[in-house]
């Protein structure tokens, strides 16, 4: 990481990212995990609206840092800051926030994956509850307007009813990673509780696109139907999952963090529930190449279908996904074609 180092990142923007800063009030952003997916196309369509971005990320070897690094060069611009700081370093943390007059904090950083958190426990303990409470203690003590956090569908863990709502109990997670989210959402509450900070936990249901995490589904199969080799396909191909692009992801976090509410978490889906056969088929039409496709047994802490019920999120934001994967797949392989020159 000493070759980003602390600084300041300033050259020229861009050429797809036109800033018009005329027409708005500039607002200061702190986006923790900027060099994520998530995190990455957040920070990007905040500076494009003329906002201020403080980007905190570790830049880890979770998956490949340089594609992590190569995101951080498409924000580089005089409207953002970036600190390669872990989340669990206080007082690091701590220093950006007396460097920068934080008004609005997006949390997105966290050790991800369900499989991993199996192998792996002790970092989603360390990121993210540890983490979690340094970056929302400091939210409070420098009074930031409003906090708005990454949770996860996976939380939803054994339920049976579909689709999911944000009305459901949630107390019988699968994995360590959807344990740690849940967890997320209740000291989050104990905060705004004690001291009418302003949160909300957005539940994201399987998020795809450019510049998307290798360890996803879509990354994964583009991979291996390109250069020939199987695909894994587990629960024998009996799996159903809620596929989010990006964009609408974004459209939403945007509202959230625009519009602070006492306490609320909000499922962010895509509102419809997609056949994973069908899914490979749509890949396999987007490369015009058909996979080998390799079934497998249920693979642990996984779910056989994601739904997301979205009424809490498009009543108080007017929230309405518009990208099917027949539109969204075709973005994501164009992507992936030019960046690793396929």
């Amino acid at each position: 990481m000493s070759d980003i180092g602390w600084l300041h990142l300033k050259i020229q923007c861009p050429i797809n990212l036109q800033f018009h800063p005329h027409k708005y009030l500039m607002k200061t952003y702190l986006v923790t995990g900027s060099a994520g997916f998530i995190g990455f196309h957040t920070s990007f369509q905040l500076l494009k609206k003329g906002n201020r971005v403080i980007g905190i990320d570790n830049v880890n070897d979770y998956y490949d840092p340089q594609l992590k690094k190569d995101r951080l060069e498409e924000l580089k611009n005089d409207n953002f800051f970036f600190y390669p700081c872990d989340l669990v370093d206080f007082k690091s943390l701590e220093s950006v926030f007396k460097s920068h007059e934080i008004e609005v904090v997006c949390n997105l950083a966290a050790q991800a994956g369900v499989r991993y958190s199996i192998s792996n426990p002790f970092a989603y303990q360390k990121s993210n509850l540890e983490g979690f409470l340094n970056i929302l203690e400091l939210a409070r003590q420098f009074r930031v307007s409003n906090f708005v956090y990454a949770s996860s569908s996976s939380v939803y863990g054994k339920n049976k009813k579909q689709p999911f709502s944000v009305e459901d109990r949630v107390d019988h997670p699968i994995s360590l990673y959807a344990a740690t989210k849940k967890a997320n959402e209740l000291i989050a509450h104990s905060y705004s509780h004690l001291y009418d900070l302003p949160t909300t936990g957005l539940r994201f249901f399987t998020v795809y696109g450019p510049w998307g995490r290798p360890d996803m589904a879509l990354f994964l199969f583009t991979k291996a139907i390109l250069a020939g080799e199987p695909i894994k396909v587990f629960n024998h191909g009996k799996m159903k999952r809620d596929f989010t692009y990006i964009d609408d992801i974004v459209k939403g976090v945007l509202a959230c963090l625009d519009h602070p509410q006492a306490y609320e978490v909000l499922n962010i889906g895509n509102h419809r529930s997609e056949d994973l056969e069908h899914f490979i088929d749509v890949i396999e039409n987007c490369l015009g190449k058909k996979a080998t496709r390799s079934y497998l047994p249920m693979q642990a802490g996984d779910v056989a279908e994601t739904y997301a019920d979205i009424e809490r999120i498009q009543k108080l934001y007017g929230f309405e996904p518009s990208t099917s994967i027949e539109e969204g797949i075709p973005r994501f392989i164009d992507w992936y074609r030019a960046y690793y020159k396929v």
